[in-house]
């Protein structure tokens, strides 16, 4: 008696779907977790708002009163408003990582290893949970949008959504390359405040990239974050030309286009992520 392949048969082609739909359940699981933990922790969330909104509203409207709008062709409020909006997703979507380490440290993450799906599905939907997180609470940050003079048009306010969704999942992704390089969450700590902290004044959300010394532009051309500030600035400037601001990432003295700077975010999160994925697959 002959004894057929498993394809031939059938079989292997009906199992496929139903191995994409346990894994499809897992990243919604994943997902509707970090939605629920949200939704339970406002006052954590509130304060994690709070930060960004009183450097916008106290430091951005201090310092207007001092730096003149032709300094950076809007005033400093409308300008420091991309960054803010930078801010807002970068927190919680870094929390991410650091619940990777301790869902090891705890216990919870070799639970969640022993479910029947591939351990890139479980780092896909934690990506996927930081991601959308982040870019609710950044959602939060857009109603400020009047107060500093940007118009609410619909179309605005969709590409600065669209924009802070594809900086989240860039930093998330970043995020998580981390953590599954590190066991413990005060290294992960210590490394962050060595990082962020450049990061941030060199991503051009609290002053323009031009005011910086000659070698400090080569390391903004590769920060992240600072293609994501240039890049929200760059959408406000296509519906709002009047609050269009000086001073963002330049390549041989030329403005990087929009798409582009899109583009290298996504290359940039999908391939730490892809890293991130390869190496997990070699824990526990």
């Amino acid at each position: 008696m002959t004894t057929l392949p498993l394809d031939a048969t059938g079989v292997g082609d009906r199992a496929r779907p139903a191995r994409l739909r346990h894994e499809l359940r897992a990243i919604h699981g994943l997902i509707h977790r970090d939605l629920l933990r949200l939704a339970g922790q406002r006052a954590h969330t509130a304060l994690m708002l709070l930060h960004p909104v009183l450097y916008l509203l106290i430091l951005g409207g201090g310092l207007a009163t001092l730096i003149s709008d032709s300094a950076l062709g809007v005033g400093y409020q409308t300008y420091l408003f991309p960054g803010m909006l930078m801010m807002t997703v970068q927190t919680p979507a870094i929390l991410v990582g650091i619940r990777l380490i301790t869902d090891r440290q705890s216990g919870y993450l070799r639970e969640l290893l022993m479910a029947p799906v591939s351990r890139t599905t479980l780092l896909l939907g934690s990506c996927a949970g930081g991601t959308l997180v982040a870019t609710i609470q950044g959602a939060v940050l857009l109603s400020l949008a009047g107060v500093v003079g940007l118009p609410y048009d619909p179309v605005l306010l969709a590409l600065l959504l669209a924009g802070m969704a594809l900086i989240s999942f860039t930093i998330t992704a970043l995020a998580l390359t981390l953590a599954v390089s590190l066991s413990r969450p005060e290294t992960f700590h210590t490394l962050l405040g060595v990082l962020m902290m450049p990061l941030l004044f060199l991503s051009g959300g609290f002053f323009p990239l031009g005011a910086l010394p000659a070698w400090a532009h080569s390391v903004a051309a590769a920060n992240p974050l600072a293609y994501g500030v240039d890049m929200l600035r760059g959408s406000i400037a296509l519906r709002a030309p009047d609050a269009a601001a000086a001073g963002g990432i330049t390549w041989a003295g030329h403005p990087v286009p929009l798409p582009v700077e899109a583009a290298l975010l996504l290359v940039s999160g999908a391939g730490a992520l892809l890293w991130a994925a390869r190496r997990f697959e070699r824990h526990e």
